[in-house]
């Protein structure tokens, strides 16, 4: 490698610093993501018609999403200091609404830090698909926003909790966590005087949610190099606009080569580790796109892999 390589560029007080947790950061990125669901929900039931129930099934999808990068960072135990709180909220303010469990991410997750790309990475059937045909593309959003995916994740997360409830304990808890996370929401709008408003979030979350979800997952390893190690391949960090950070890329989740450096380093210091990378010269053959759609022409054959520096 001809630039310096990233740990060279960090003192150890510097990355002391960037491994600090501040649990007020994390309280705010929390009371974001379930306030702009709020909003998305009262601008709805302000103003129903068409475009604002688009608008709020593409905010709440969004926010799904964000919460479940923040179920990412109890996995990692970076989203509070205190472990009992970390996996408390994690669980019953993050992964449960959204129908997922903490304890099976974490170890799964795990495995895809530990293997990046190889055979045994679990995630690598989201890299190898790729490139596909622009039309093939097409179709994948349509299948998502239509329901079509969300109706399969949710045949997936049924089979995995609910009908293996009875005989399995830790399906049991996450069924119930999910049942019960739902029925306080729904309770919470009927208080309102809106229960209708709960099927934006079910809608969401079968249709907006899953693709914001795929781009994230295309995003972050499809059409890396992956023959050479991290930080040079594998992984890919995308700058994102301002209006992408709100309805695609929550809680800093596109800072993802910086994620697999210092995994535990918490979400919003990310910025602060790419800038300081950046400026350094360590990210110099990093695979760093800017913008999504750039993302997706690569995923649909216009653009190719990355192609990094000699």
């Amino acid at each position: 490698m001809s630039e310096p390589g990233w740990r060279d560029c960090l003192s150890r007080d510097e990355i002391r610093e960037l491994l600090q947790m501040r649990d007020l950061r994390s309280w705010i990125s929390l009371g974001v993501d379930w306030g702009l669901v709020a909003a998305a929900m009262a601008l709805v039931a302000w103003q129903p018609g068409f475009v604002t129930i688009v608008f709020a099934l593409f905010v709440i999808g969004a926010r799904q999403l964000g919460l479940a990068i923040l179920m990412h960072e109890a996995a990692h135990r970076t989203l509070f200091a205190n472990r009992g709180v970390n996996d408390f909220v994690g669980r019953w303010f993050c992964a449960y609404p959204v129908w997922s469990d903490l304890e099976g991410y974490r170890g799964y997750h795990i495995q895809h830090h530990a293997w990046t790309g190889t055979a045994k990475d679990p995630d690598l059937g989201l890299i190898t698909p790729f490139p596909i045909s622009k039309s093939s593309l097409r179709r994948k959003i349509f299948r998502d926003l239509s329901g079509a995916t969300g109706r399969k994740f949710a045949r997936a997360a049924w089979s995995r909790t609910g009908a293996r409830a009875v005989e399995d304990p830790r399906a049991r808890r996450a069924f119930v966590g999910f049942a019960t996370t739902n029925l306080v929401l729904l309770a919470l709008l009927t208080l309102a005087g809106h229960p209708e408003l709960w099927l934006l979030w079910a809608a969401a979350w079968l249709t907006t949610n899953t693709l914001v979800t795929r781009i994230r997952a295309i995003a972050e390893h499809a059409l890396t190099p992956q023959d050479v190690p991290e930080p040079r391949g594998k992984t890919r960090t995308t700058i994102a606009r301002r209006w992408e950070r709100l309805l695609v890329a929550p809680n800093r989740v596109n800072f993802h080569l910086e994620h697999h450096l210092l995994m535990t380093v918490p979400h919003y210091n990310l910025p602060r580790l790419h800038q300081m990378l950046t400026e350094r010269g360590a990210l110099s053959g990093a695979c760093i796109d800017v913008g999504y759609a750039k993302v997706l022409r690569r995923a649909s054959s216009s653009e190719g892999t990355c192609v990094l520096p000699a």
